[in-house]
């Protein structure tokens, strides 16, 4: 039987949290799926912790060498039989619904992705409290997806038809890969979302803070290539708040970069007030030779 869904996971060195998101997998209410888990060139133990799922024939692996992970998702999309295309991080995870859930919410053509909120946990999967953050917006989503990335990566399901019409993920970048999919999806899709938490994500193993800088570079680079058919004010609101995003990151360590940011920020009509403020307190610190704690590990940019 062709499977409906098919869910793609590009793992590297991930061995000690991929069977928690097989097994999230596997115990899915929805039982007409495949999982495609494409190792990119894993030097721990992950053709180990995969090794006891393949009698499962719904579970497939393949092993690249270092594709990167834009190119490792691709092969994986690739491979793909089902009508939609799910995502699973190897070191995330699903509740039972999860495939179930948004599923049912495919309902009509223009729809191109659903996803769903996401509760937090931490490297040992204990829970983390989530801030309050606003219900994300759905539809057509594009002035509000150049702003901010609020798709969480392992809550999407997307038709596979969209990456026929807009293309899969960008070989050239490494970064803020979704971001860059889902700016093209909004151009020619609407999204929808459950609003409930069916995806663990899992956060405080990696090094994200020593990436924020080129996250937000990338950012940059894939908002310029975007912007066609963006309204003006949302153009203003994404350039300002990530030149501002930037400015406190590098507040922590290049007060001179710090600054610019706040001051490009401040071309820009969105929050000026922040931005001036940014700049204000920045200078202060630089002009008495302080060097502020940074707050770049409590920042996310397009992730």
């Amino acid at each position: 039987m062709t499977p409906q869904v098919s869910i793609v996971m590009a793992a590297k060195n991930y061995a000690r949290f991929l069977p928690v998101a097989v097994d999230s997998a596997i115990a899915q209410t929805y039982a007409n799926w495949e999982l495609i888990i494409v190792d990119d060139g894993s030097t721990d133990d992950t053709p180990l912790a995969v090794k006891p799922y393949l009698h499962d024939s719904r579970v497939r692996y393949l092993r690249s060498d270092k594709l990167g992970q834009s190119r490792a998702k691709n092969l994986g999309i690739a491979m793909a039989r089902g009508e939609f295309i799910a995502f699973l991080d190897a070191d995330d995870a699903w509740l039972p619904t999860k495939l179930e859930r948004q599923l049912a919410m495919f309902t009509q053509p223009e729809v191109g992705v659903v996803f769903s909120l996401r509760e937090l946990i931490d490297e040992n999967g204990n829970p983390i409290p989530n801030p309050p953050r606003p219900l994300p917006p759905s539809g057509r989503v594009l002035d509000a997806m150049f702003v901010q990335n609020f798709v969480c990566f392992s809550s999407a399901i997307v038709r596979r038809c969209a990456f026929e019409q807009v293309g899969r993920f960008d070989p050239r970048c490494d970064l803020s890969i979704d971001y860059d999919l889902w700016l093209r999806v909004a151009k020619q899709y609407a999204f929808e979302y459950v609003p409930e938490p069916l995806v663990l994500y899992r956060t405080g193993h990696g090094n994200l803070s020593s990436k924020l800088a080129d996250r937000v570079a990338t950012a940059f680079s894939i908002m310029h290539n975007a912007r066609d058919g963006v309204s003006p004010a949302a153009v203003a609101h994404g350039y300002a708040s990530t030149w501002r995003t930037l400015g406190w990151v590098m507040r922590g360590a290049e007060l001179r970069t710090a600054l610019a940011c706040f001051w490009r920020a401040l071309a820009y009509p969105h929050r000026r007030i922040e931005s001036a403020k940014g700049l204000a307190s920045t200078l202060i610190n630089w002009l008495r030779g302080r060097r502020p704690t940074t707050a770049a590990e409590n920042l996310t940019i397009n992730r």
